[in-house]
């Protein structure tokens, strides 16, 4: 039961909007909170907000370089699944978007 909560909340935490959008931002390059909000498009308070919970969880790792917190993707874990789904997707992505349950 403790196994089902856990994807539970790994794949809530994705399915956010915001925190997705980060997270795919993320994959290119290291960015600060003042860098993600301007390319997003987004309040910097709803960009940190979402860095919170996404550093909270693991999905995304901050390294303090000066006076600027720098976030950047889990590389151990984070990166490379994102990476498979990318190609999951690729390769599936005709039946994803005929799947009438997900829709």
């Amino acid at each position: 039961m403790q196994k089902e909560m856990a994807y539970k909340l790994f794949f809530k935490a994705l399915c956010n909007n915001t925190r997705l959008r980060i997270i795919r931002l993320l994959q290119k390059e290291s960015l600060n909170v003042t860098e993600i909000s301007k390319q997003l498009r987004l309040e910097q308070s709803s960009v940190s907000h979402a860095l919170k919970c996404l550093t909270d969880c693991g999905f995304v790792e901050v390294k303090q370089i000066g006076k600027k917190r720098v976030y950047s993707l889990n590389k151990d874990t984070i990166a490379p699944m994102l990476k498979l789904i990318d190609r999951h997707s690729k390769k599936y992505y005709r039946h994803l978007v005929k799947c009438g349950v997900i829709k």
